[in-house]
């Protein structure tokens, strides 16, 4: 049997605020083999979380190893928010409705991929690289918008 990790993060500076999601796999011996990193527009940190998580599982299902490692594949959904764990494995109840959205995406993308997945909370400290990528991708879309601000002036 085939495994893998995926490590996820989303953030916001302002919570709602300019959002970004990071997104790292790593092979059954901790190599990194893809990352992904993306400016969402804005969003609280909760939203971009679950962004996380369904562009993972979204590059995931298109993947090769996903297609090589059916029925026996496992991957491990690591994420530093305790709360969309809990919310994602049914645990703590989804009051919001656009909560709920990102939810039934979630199981549907997971229903539709023949692979064992399992979602386990991380301390900030295990999720570095996914985190560095989110305020990368944060970074650069700022700092591109600064500039554009300062040549207007």
């Amino acid at each position: 049997m085939s495994q893998l990790y995926l490590n996820t993060d989303g953030g916001s500076r302002g919570n709602p605020g300019p959002a970004a999601i990071g997104v790292v796999f790593l092979d059954d011996k901790g190599n990194q083999i893809h990352t992904h990193k993306e400016f969402i527009g804005h969003a609280t940190n909760n939203e971009a979380e679950y962004c996380a998580i369904i562009k993972a599982l979204e590059i995931l299902s298109k993947s090769k190893w996903a297609e090589e490692n059916k029925k026996t594949g496992k991957v491990i959904c690591r994420l530093d928010s305790q709360l969309v764990v809990e919310q994602v494995l049914g645990r703590y109840k989804v009051k919001k409705d656009h909560i709920f959205q990102f939810v039934s995406k979630i199981n549907n993308l997971i229903n539709n991929l023949d692979l064992q997945l399992q979602f386990m909370y991380v301390p900030r400290e295990e999720n570095k690289i996914a985190d560095k990528l989110v305020n990368q991708a944060l970074d650069e879309v700022l700092k591109n918008a600064d500039d554009k601000s300062k040549s207007i002036n």
